[in-house]
This record gives C-alpha cells, sequence and structure tokens, in this order.
C-alpha cells in the first residue's frame, strides 16, 4: 500500500482546508528518521519552492535521498529557475489566448494550473503538457504578447499564496490526484507486481494487437504479475506501478519517451528505457554501431540529401537498385526503393525537409527478414517475416499510409536459426543495453546481413 504524505512550511497555511492524516509541516518531515522497510512513499511538496536552498528546495532534496517520490523533484525546481526553459515553445498559445485577449491593450495574462487542470477550458492542453514536464502542484503560468503570444515565465506557488476562488480549485484538484493517482484500490487478486501496459487503441500498426495483448495479461497473471492496460492520459499513474511495458510505437520527441523518461526517475523497470529508445530510433546511431562493432550490414552510406553531387556519388558507390531511408522511420514507413536517376533525384527532393542525412544502401532481394528478439542479451525468439506478395517489404502502405498489407510470418524456436543469425544479432543489440530488442537481417552474399535493431518487437499475433 503507498503512504502519502503532504508537507507544508507550517500547519497554520494548511487552516483553509479540510483537515488531513497525510498532513506534516517541514520540520516533522524533517526529523521523521527515515525507514528501512518503509512502504512505498509519495510526497507532495506544498512548501514555497521558489528559492534555492529554501524549507520547498530542501522538501524535495530529502524526499529523494529517502527513496521517496516526490513532486515536484528537484531537477524540476532547478528547470524552474532556468530562464533559458522558456525558449521551448508550445503549439497553439497564442490561438488559446486569443479569446481571452480581444482587448489589443491587454499585453500580459497570469493564469494557474492545479495539477495540470487550467482555469481556462482552451489552455487544458497547454496545462497538461507542462504538468507531465514539469509536475508542480501549482504552477502560475505568465503570457506575454510580443510579436505573438507566447510563454513567458513558470513560478510554483504554496496554497497558503492562494485566495478565495482559488483554494476552492487547488482543493479540488489535489483530492482527485491524490485519489486517482495514489489511492487505487487493492486488487481482488494480490500480485507480487503490478505492470502498466502502455497502448495506442487507435495505432494503425501497433508492436502487438489486442489478441496479443490479451495473452500478455494471461501470462502475466501465470507469473503472478497483474498487467494492466494503460494510455497516454494515464501519465501521471506511473507511480502506481513496479514496471511499465511499452507496446506503443516509440519516438523521441513523442509522448512514449517522456514515458519512459519518468519510469526510470520513478525507479520502475521499464522497457523500453531511455537510453534503449534514444539509440534504436535512429538509424543512423546504429549505422555508426554496427560499423564500429564489426556487424555485417549491407553497404551503407550517409548522404544530405541536399548535396548537389549526392546522386552522382550513390550510384558509383551503390549502383541501381539502391534503398533510401529516412532515420526514425518504422514498419516500413520512409523507405524508399529506387531504380534509376529519376527515381533518386525525385526521392532525394522528398526527403530534402525530413532529415539533415539520409541512409543509402545497397538492395539485396529475400524472401523473408530474419527477426530475432534478444532480452537481457539473451535471445527469446527467432521469427521469419515474409515479404508481401508481389511486394519488397514486410508491409506495403496503401491509401496515404492509413492502411497496410503485411506479409506471413513463420515463429521459430531460437535453435532453429542459424547460428550466424543469433551471433550476428547479439553482436548487433549488445551496445544498446539490456532491453527488449528486435534484430532484422537479411539474406547476402556472404551471409546474413543486418538491417536494423529497434526497442519495438515484432507484432505477436494469433
Amino acid at each position: 500500500m503507498t503512504q502519502l504524505i503532504l508537507v507544508v512550511d507550517e500547519l497554520s497555511a494548511w487552516a483553509p482546508y479540510f483537515p488531513s492524516e497525510n498532513l506534516v509541516d517541514f520540520q516533522t518531515y524533517l526529523k521523521q528518521p527515515p525507514a528501512k522497510n518503509a512502504p512505498r512513499t509519495r510526497v507532495i511538496n506544498l512548501c514555497k519552492t521558489g528559492k534555492y536552498l529554501s524549507n520547498g528546495y530542501y522538501c524535495s532534496l530529502l524526499a529523494e535521498a529517502r527513496g521517496q517520490h516526490v513532486i515536484p523533484s528537484v531537477a524540476t525546481l532547478n528547470n524552474l529557475r532556468n530562464k533559458g526553459l522558456f525558449a521551448f515553445g508550445f503549439d497553439g498559445v497564442s490561438e488559446a489566448l486569443a479569446p481571452l485577449a480581444e482587448n489589443d491593450s491587454v499585453k500580459q495574462i497570469k493564469l494557474k494550473s492545479y495539477f495540470g487542470h487550467g482555469t481556462e477550458p482552451g489552455l487544458e492542453p497547454l496545462c497538461r503538457e507542462l504538468f507531465e514536464r514539469l509536475p508542480c502542484p501549482v504552477l502560475e503560468l505568465t503570457f506575454k504578447k510580443r510579436s505573438r503570444w507566447e510563454l513567458a515565465g513558470l513560478a510554483t506557488l504554496s496554497p497558503r499564496e492562494l485566495q478565495g476562488e482559488e483554494e476552492d480549485r487547488f482543493a479540488e484538484a489535489l483530492e482527485a490526484y491524490s485519489r486517482i493517482i495514489w489511492r487505487k484500490p487493492k486488487a481482488t487478486k494480490r500480485y507480487r507486481y503490478d505492470l502498466a501496459m502502455l497502448v495506442n487503441p487507435d495505432e494503425a500498426l501497433p508492436p502487438s494487437d489486442p489478441k496479443a495483448l490479451k495473452r500478455f495479461v494471461k501470462a502475466g497473471e501465470r507469473a503472478g504479475v497483474n498487467v494492466e492496460l494503460v494510455t497516454r492520459k494515464d501519465y501521471q499513474r506511473l507511480a502506481e506501478y513496479d514496471g511499465l511495458f511499452i507496446r506503443e510505437t516509440t519516438a523521441i520527441d513523442h509522448h512514449t519517451f517522456r514515458f519512459a523518461q519518468k519510469a526510470e526517475h520513478e525507479g520502475l523497470v521499464v522497457i523500453d528505457s531511455p537510453t534503449s529508445i534514444l539509440r534504436c530510433a535512429n538509424k543512423v546511431f546504429l549505422a555508426e554501431s554496427f560499423t564500429k562493432h564489426g556487424v555485417p550490414t549491407p553497404k551503407t552510406l550517409m548522404v544530405n540529401p541536399k548535396e548537389k553531387e549526392a546522386v552522382a556519388w550513390l550510384e558509383q558507390e551503390l549502383g541501381y537498385p539502391l534503398v533510401l531511408k529516412i532515420p526514425d522511420g518504422a514498419f516500413s514507413r520512409g523507405v524508399y526503393k529506387v531504380a534509376d536517376r529519376a527515381a533518386l533525384v525525385e526521392t532525394l527532393a522528398t526527403l530534402r525537409n525530413a532529415s539533415a542525412l539520409v541512409l543509402a544502401q545497397e538492395y539485396f532481394f529475400t524472401e523473408f527478414d530474419w527477426r530475432i528478439g534478444v532480452l537481457n542479451h539473451q535471445p527469446i525468439f527467432a521469427c521469419k517475416y515474409f515479404m508481401v506478395k508481389g511486394h519488397w517489404q514486410i508491409y506495403r502502405h496503401n491509401d496515404g499510409g492509413k492502411e497496410a498489407d503485411s506479409g506471413s510470418f513463420v515463429t521459430l524456436p531460437t535453435f532453429e536459426a542459424p547460428k550466424a543469425v543469433i551471433s550476428a544479432a547479439l553482436k548487433a543489440v549488445k551496445p544498446i543495453g539490456d532491453a527488449f530488442t528486435a534484430w532484422t537481417s537479411r539474406k547476402a552474399r556472404g551471409g546474413w546481413r543486418s538491417l536494423r535493431s529497434t526497442t519495438i518487437p515484432i507484432s505477436i499475433t494469433g
């Protein structure tokens, strides 16, 4: 059972609110000795945190030293003092503020956000995003109009700094946050661990289909693990769980990466870890890593699609046909086979704004790719992915990418896969880490050639 602690500078700061058995003042919290076998503890730091080395700062510092999970964290407090933080942009700020600032003479607006809930409906998405990035009980948002409306400042507030209706909004948000996040009803069946499985029900090509997800849940039950499917909206619930298993296609500038970061920060076992996602989400890193570690690959070149000499260079080095890839593509997206100069020129022009670098590889014909799943540096499955009939990839995207055909597959025990394939897979994924990693290879002259490693395991179907 999770223990919840609310910490304020002084108990008098809580006078406008209902009494709470979870409430302590800073001095009491300071004198509480760390317990070796204490239950999992969550701390909501409601002290004034605006100043470095204040009570509020030390409250968060002590909580982290005691192995407790606290908001705001020390990292968040440090980030809020960094003026350069506000240089990053938020889409839709100017449009969202337009109804609030119809008077052209208004040049500044201040609003408050309570646990990610704003006072203006049009700014709710922004408040939620800020709370995901910088979890704080109460944030004061300052917007200024320059050439357009921008987020110009963020400041933390304590309950004592609120008045009237603000106190009501804070109390409602705190109650909802503490009840939903940290007072989860006990499961009817007792499990050794709770595992959050992040999914996106609307994803066109998910790493695991609904049938596979049900099998994960059943497998968890047999192992004494309570597997619960969660979605993007459950970001702040991660502290409830012992582990996070991401079954949504991962990317860097994406909520899946923020989920992985938060889970790691909370001390959860996480697949895939932020480091693994960073390394696997970009084929440029993989190409360099394969070269460094002597992993056999098709001949691979990195090229700036804007360079005038790119076409002649690729023709000389690779010939036709060749394959062009954007660095962060997945599920056969962003991969182009070009058979002549006209196609090469056209494809490079298409990719000019996609990335500063694209990968070019020699093309090998094959009826199937090997996919080897590796967990903690141990191979756990082997699978043959066959090409779509009449196509050169395992996926063929139709209708602007909204639909896709896929080839068949055969799953095998690892001992039935060629030893050279298993050996190359282990060598390829070793620099990635101990995440759940899938390695793909293709038959070529001289043996098997690595195509990629990824932290997105294969789709497991019926």
